[in-house]
């Protein structure tokens, strides 16, 4: 499936700012099963300084120096992407968890896909002992991962009510889970808060889903916006495989990967600083849908990155 994107990002300001540097995290990911033809970026007002390179992850970062007073901050990203993933693994063929487990603890690998690497707490993905609990009644003796990671991703959104008014961008793991409450952001970090209890490898993905369901599909929760989920490092054999726990379903076809890390705080589409006073507000626009034009197609024009 080839996609066409749109994400627009506004931020309007009570008072003139002199001048802002921002790290932008809104280009699709180069990786197996996602195919980049085309993406670029369009800031408004122009930077005077603009670059990009790949962090340790492997996510495409770009920098942006403003140095232009304005009241109004209007970052566009289109891209165009081919999505054809591998098919999940069959979950009662996977190896048990505990062996997963097992094997994390004993790989000596530190490339970015490491297990290493997403085992340990991160910045925003304490341990939590009440998400680790809640784990264990789907990770149960010798249960394949896989079967266990579903079970539980099912359980989280079925527990937990989607509700963007519960939590906000800074509100804590054990608040959330605490409400049984929030959004995609919130859903991820307790998946992988339980995860990591259990001492299995589980990272934070961020991307999209399709703004238009196939025909006879309902329309998944998290549209027209950024989204996120998990990823569970399933052995040397399986490797990473990615739950959708927002809507209890294996990420596939309809997900696009902006980037990944060990939570939101790796992979937050837009942060930086400004010179300014005063309070901001901020709206996001984003459109995903099969796309209706050729991958050798011209493109609606902004400033080319790659």
């Amino acid at each position: 499936m080839i996609y066409d994107i749109r994400h627009v990002t506004t931020y309007r300001y009570d008072a003139p700012v002199s001048s802002a540097r921002c790290s932008l995290r809104l280009m699709p990911a180069i990786e197996d099963g996602q195919r980049v033809f085309d993406s670029g970026l369009e800031v408004v007002p122009q930077p005077a300084k603009m670059s990009e390179r790949i962090d340790f992850f492997g996510t495409r970062v770009t920098h942006v120096d403003i140095e232009t007073a304005h009241r109004e901050l209007r970052i566009t990203a289109l891209s165009r992407v081919e999505v054809e993933r591998r098919s999940a693994p069959a979950a009662a063929l996977t190896p048990d968890w505990e062996s997963v487990r097992e094997s994390a603890f004993a790989s000596a690998a530190l490339d970015p896909r490491a297990p290493a690497h997403f085992l340990y707490p991160s910045r925003l993905v304490p341990l939590h002992d009440p998400a680790t609990a809640y784990a264990r009644e789907s990770f149960r003796p010798d249960r394949p991962i896989v079967e266990a990671a579903d079970e539980l991703m099912k359980r989280i959104a079925a527990d937990f009510k989607y509700d963007p008014k519960a939590t906000a961008v800074s509100t804590p793991l054990s608040e959330a889970f605490a409400a049984r409450g929030g959004v995609c952001q919130d859903f991820a970090h307790i998946m992988i808060a339980a995860l990591r209890g259990l001492g299995l490898p589980a990272a934070y993905v961020s991307g999209y889903i399709r703004t238009l369901p196939p025909p006879g599909k309902p329309r998944l929760v998290g549209a027209d916006a950024s989204h996120a989920w998990v990823s569970l490092w399933c052995g040397d054999m399986f490797g990473w495989l990615d739950f959708d726990p927002t809507n209890a379903t294996l990420a596939g076809n309809d997900h696009i990967v902006i980037a990944r890390g060990r939570d939101y705080a790796d992979v937050s589409p837009i942060d930086g600083v400004i010179l300014a006073s005063g309070n901001q507000t901020l709206s996001v626009s984003v459109d995903v849908a099969p796309s209706q034009r050729t991958a050798s197609d011209p493109r609606p024009h902004v400033e080319a990155l790659v």
